[in-house]
């Protein structure tokens, strides 16, 4: 049994190990709990999984206490003990061998009703410090999967005696990408003499982000061929903005809305210098295929994860993070000694390419497999 979601970073590692059991373990049933109308059920069902859904009481945070305290917290409030009745009856009627909890407020019913119906229970963690959800799940976990190994000394001697470091599953398309495949796709008029950097901010994109380089794109576009991934609704604004560039500059800069999933490899594959937030699933990618990165946290990260992760990797010379505030100057200063060195750029690449687990679905599966008494086939 699979649950997690709510976002991408917690729906794809779930994804990952399903595919890797249906792979390494020969004939296995799978059943995903989520909550309707989700990302969640939307991969399940492209993938053929069953799915089922429960009632989910999210918590909303705040600085203040008090705050907590609004109509949709206590609106959600109703829905737990629902949702918890839902999952313990999806665990007892499915009967599964082993819990894979990924994080995400719908992970913590389901994963409480394997504790109570003692089924083996496996949470995966993404980021450095283990999310709400995932924070109860593990006290009673048979494993506790992280991606980090940061992330060991946060926990209590207790759970590190369960817990093993898988890393964070990459998708295994982006393990192949081709670089002379992305200048054929993207038609560019690069300069080949220049080094190329690929700005992203997601697949909606960062308003944050798009602002810094629409007033930096003539001092970027004189060093280098730019991939800008804007976000949808972010690209005619962007245009107007690239309106005015000389032809020459012009032709370096491919502006899109979004990135699609097979194109991302052969992108970053181009990709000399990658501009980014700092999400879970963004390093693992990244670190994965060895990028020298400017990393620009999202601030409002639940715990501040973003800036920790960017932190972690920039004391480790295998990333830039601009962590006092994203302005203009700042980025500027961090991306203009990448895009003047080369030696420079490749020992980031090398340092991020050193710290990163492009096995971590593979290793993540192992866990889970051995949780439920089975042994992968590459194991046997």
């Amino acid at each position: 049994m699979l649950t997690g979601g709510g976002t991408g970073g917690h729906v794809f590692p779930a994804l990952a190990v399903a595919r890797q059991l249906r792979e390494l373990a020969g004939p296995v049933e799978l059943l995903w709990i989520g909550q309707a109308g989700s990302l969640e059920q939307r991969t399940a069902e492209a993938e053929g999984i069953e799915f089922a859904s429960v009632q989910v009481g999210k918590l909303r945070r705040d600085r203040n206490p008090l705050a907590i305290l609004n109509r949709a917290n206590l609106t959600d409030l109703g829905r737990v003990p629902v949702g918890a009745v839902q999952a313990v009856r999806a665990v007892a009627g499915f009967k599964p061998d082993v819990v894979l909890a990924t994080g995400g407020f719908v992970a913590l019913p389901v994963g409480l009703a394997a504790r109570l119906l003692r089924v083996s229970l496996v949470v995966h963690e993404q980021t450095v410090g283990l999310g709400l959800a995932n924070r109860v799940l593990a006290k009673g976990a048979a494993r506790i999967a992280l991606t980090a190994e940061a992330s060991i000394t946060l926990l209590s001697p207790r759970l590190r005696a369960r817990a093993i470091v898988t890393g964070n599953p990459v998708r295994a398309s982006i393990l192949g990408g081709d670089p002379a495949r992305a200048r054929t796709q993207l038609g560019t008029g690069f300069d080949p003499g220049l080094p190329t950097v690929y700005v992203t901010g997601g697949a909606q994109g960062s308003q944050e982000i798009n602002s810094v380089v629409a007033e930096l794109l003539r001092w970027l576009l004189a060093r280098a061929n730019m991939i800008h991934q804007a976000g949808p609704s972010n690209v005619e604004a962007l245009a107007v903005a690239a309106a005015g560039l000389p032809a020459e500059l012009a032709a370096r800069y491919h502006l899109c809305g979004f990135v699609s999933g097979d194109l991302v490899a052969d992108v970053l594959a181009l990709a000399d210098v990658v501009i980014s937030r700092s999400g879970a699933g963004t390093l693992a990618e990244l670190t994965a295929v060895g990028r020298a990165a400017v990393l620009l946290p999202l601030a409002s990260s639940a715990g501040g994860e973003q800036a920790k992760a960017a932190r972690l990797l920039s004391e480790a010379g295998a990333a830039v993070a601009v962590s006092e505030g994203i302005t203009t100057e700042a980025v500027r200063a961090a991306v203009e000694p990448l895009l003047a060195d080369p030696v420079r750029r490749e020992t980031i690449a090398a340092r991020a390419r050193k710290l990163g687990r492009p096995d971590a679905a593979v290793a993540l599966t192992e866990v889970v497999a051995q949780a439920a008494g089975a042994v992968p086939a590459a194991q046997r």
